[in-house]
């Protein structure tokens, strides 16, 4: 049999569909955690971004962007 690859819209519907079977208070659980994976992740961005940033400054731009997030969500 044949492996099939996964492709990004594939692995995303996977990910919709458990989060749909989770319980509220897993969900509620998993919310924090998958909050500061996220922002490691943008932490890492900005720091392949703007390379010569200190760790202060990395921060500072994770907190504007966050920032920006929100004001763009409530403009919805």
């Amino acid at each position: 049999m044949e492996a099939r690859t996964m492709t990004a819209d594939d692995f995303e519907r996977e990910q919709i569909e458990e989060a749909r079977a989770m319980s509220p208070g897993m969900k509620l659980f998993l919310g924090p955690q998958i909050f500061d994976r996220t922002v490691q992740f943008m932490m890492a961005g900005v720091r392949s971004q703007f390379s010569e940033a200190d760790e202060s400054r990395v921060q500072e731009i994770v907190r504007e962007r966050l920032a920006l997030a929100r004001r763009l969500e409530n403009e919805e």
